[in-house]
Parts: C-alpha cells; sequence; structure tokens
C-alpha cells in the first residue's frame, strides 16, 4: 500500500509546473502559448533565453531526484537483500514524476516532454550515468545550439552506456534504459521533423535570445 502513496506523492511532485509558472509569475505569460507551445525547459530556452531555461531546467531535473529519493520512505526496501526490488521502486517513482511533468494535475494536465525530470530520475539512481549523459547532451548543445537534438543524442548514449560502458546488470534497468531512448525520440518528431527540414529553433548560448540562427 505504501508503494501506491509513494507512486502518487512522486506523481503530484512532477505535476510541479515548473515553466508555466516561471513564465506567469516572471514574465506575466504562459509559455504554453509561444512556441512549441510545451511547458518544459527546451521551450523556456527557446521563448524566455537562458537564465529562465536554465532554472526550469535545473527545478525539473530537481523533481525527478527527489521522486526518487521517495523509495527511501519504504522500510522494506532498506534491506540490502532488497537491492533489486529497491531499483525498480525508484525507477517506477522516477517513471511516475515524468508522467506528473507531462501531464501534471496543477496545469490542466498540458506540460512538457519530461527530458529534465527523466535526467533527474537517472542522476538518483547512477550519478556516473547521468554526468556521462550531460557530457553527451553539453558538446551537442554548444556545437549546434539545438537543445533537442541534444536531448535525442543524449537519450541514445543512455542505453549505449548502460548497455555496453558500464554493463548494468539488471534487467529491468536495462529495458528501462532501451525504453527512454525510444521514448525520447517518438516524442521529438516534430522536432526531428524540423531538424531535416533545417526549421528548428536554437537557444540564445551566447548571443541574444532575439537571434534564432
Amino acid at each position: 500500500m505504501i508503494e501506491v502513496l509513494l507512486l502518487f506523492c512522486a506523481y503530484l511532485i512532477g505535476s510541479v509546473p515548473t515553466a508555466v509558472w516561471v513564465s506567469k509569475g516572471v514574465f506575466g505569460m504562459d509559455i504554453r502559448e509561444y512556441g512549441s507551445g510545451n511547458a518544459g525547459a527546451t521551450n523556456t530556452f527557446r521563448v524566455l533565453g537562458p537564465k529562465a531555461g536554465t532554472f526550469v531546467m535545473v527545478v525539473d531535473m530537481l523533481k525527478g531526484v527527489l521522486a526518487v529519493r521517495l523509495a527511501y520512505l519504504a522500510p522494506y526496501y532498506l534491506d540490502p537483500e532488497h537491492l533489486t526490488q529497491l531499483v525498480n521502486l525508484q525507477i517506477g517513482l522516477g517513471l511516475a514524476a515524468v508522467v506528473g511533468h507531462i501531464f501534471p494535475i496543477w496545469a490542466n494536465f498540458k506540460g512538457g516532454k519530461g527530458i529534465a525530470t527523466l535526467f533527474g530520475l537517472v542522476l538518483a539512481i547512477q550519478p556516473l550515468v547521468a554526468l556521462c549523459c550531460v557530457g553527451v547532451f553539453l558538446m551537442i548543445l554548444f556545437l549546434t545550439r539545438y537543445v533537442s537534438l541534444s536531448s535525442i543524442i543524449a537519450s541514445i548514449a543512455f542505453p549505449i552506456l548502460i548497455l555496453y560502458i558500464f554493463n548494468e546488470p539488471e534487467i529491468f534497468y536495462r529495458i528501462f534504459a532501451i525504453a527512454v531512448a525510444l521514448m525520447v525520440v517518438l516524442t521529438h518528431q516534430k522536432n526531428i521533423t524540423r531538424l531535416l527540414k533545417g526549421v528548428e529553433s536554437k537557444v540564445p548560448l551566447f548571443k541574444n535570445k532575439k537571434d534564432k540562427n
């Protein structure tokens, strides 16, 4: 029963609509009415600039971390003999937060794509793998200034790291890593189309935010 309660709490944590609250509270507008219409870090970067985008990304990432940490409130999973069950619960809690981010109860169920929250999940469970993915993300972002492309390539790197570099033995985590890559690619179909057409917006890392080239 405690697992159900924790999953619900994780969903509520994920439902915190960071981008919506920042855009409304600080800029007096709803981020979902501009750019791609998504209430996530990528659209915030694109519409409101790097400072707001970075803040939203960090907070959304922390939602995933906090959701995973809820697993330690269940005494059964603290036993070293139940390590596999602990990891499985952590993944479940993290995914509940991702679902909350995508369908936030606090924002009429219209949120973002959950990439930052998903990263927070990985960071909480396997920090080294997460840092490697961050390295890939930042490298692609620095070279291209496309957040969407950076997210896609970093997500593809995730299962490669899990399966071949770190050789993660837990089968559920291996399946999860592959599913993450597939999910990110599927949720970025429109971005991929725009990238192929050369019309995807870039984020203003070092230039004025009005610069889209």
